[in-house]
């Protein structure tokens, strides 16, 4: 897995970017574009997803999410979005 310690993504581009192998443990991902972005064995332990928008975005999984720093205004499509709102709903805040 590649990995830049606790980079700082800040509205960076990521839409449609295939994220394979991906590690984002840490990382500031405030305000990124990652529709449709696909993650395959990735790592986003205590990143900040504050404000990104995930719409589309392909394997991306309720447990890699569950362990993030915070979703706070994050875009997420509707299924995942409600099951971390359920059982995560501090991410939120």
């Amino acid at each position: 897995m590649n990995k830049i310690k606790e980079a700082n993504f800040n509205e960076g581009n990521f839409e449609r970017a295939n994220l394979k192998k991906s590690n984002f443990k840490e990382d500031n991902l405030k305000k990124s574009n990652l529709i449709g972005a696909e993650f395959i064995k990735y790592n986003l332990k205590e990143s900040n997803f504050e404000g990104a928008n995930l719409h589309g975005a392909h394997f991306i999984s309720f447990g890699q999410l569950s362990k993030v720093k915070t979703l706070h205004n994050t875009k997420l499509n509707g299924d995942i979005l409600k099951s971390l709102k359920e059982k995560h709903l501090t991410l939120f805040e």
